[in-house]
């Protein structure tokens, strides 16, 4: 399909309209996403530490893993969506925008360090799971997720100082 453009078709949907149009929208879809990766951030980071061997010592692993995890994917979900209805105001510029591109990939490979993390390292928690050191490879994955994170935020934010309006 010559001149197949799905950003161009994104842009056209009366939910990005809204969005470029609206002017409550965009602050409140922003606020909503800040708030998400804020709480995104913070439940990762508790993990994290927990597996640097630097906070909730005395904590079971698995114990908290159970208590953050249903907050992390909750507000990643919504950080999603909202992001999501953010981008579809100005797609294409999106699309194009360096920033916006190593947000998603930092983004991929936190997601490819979580899934490493779970069925590698994580199969064995049960000899670990109350050891104030995790082993190596387990300190590995949560610096490695902390690490990527900060770089998304940092990615994420940079965004707003480099965006143009859509060339499409």
């Amino acid at each position: 399909m010559a001149g197949f453009n799905p950003f161009r078709l994104v842009e056209q949907t009366g939910v990005a309209a809204w969005v470029r149009e609206d002017a409550l929208a965009f602050p409140v879809l922003e606020a909503v996403h800040v708030s998400a990766v804020m709480l995104v951030f913070g439940s990762i980071c508790m993990m994290d530490l927990r597996l640097l061997g630097a906070a909730s010592l005395s904590q079971p692993v698995t114990r908290l893993s159970d208590e953050v995890l249903p907050w992390t994917w909750t507000a990643f979900a919504v950080a999603v969506v909202s992001g999501s209805l953010l981008m579809s105001g100005q797609a294409g510029a999106y699309a194009v925008n360096a920033q916006f591109q190593l947000k998603m990939a930092l983004m991929l490979a936190a997601g490819c360090n979580m899934a490493l993390f779970h069925f590698g390292v994580w199969r064995g928690v049960d000899a670990w799971d109350r050891a104030v050191a995790p082993p190596a490879r387990a300190k590995l994955a949560g610096f490695l997720s902390l690490a990527l994170w900060i770089g998304v935020i940092v990615a994420g934010r940079w965004v707003g100082w480099t965006f143009s309006a859509s060339p499409f």
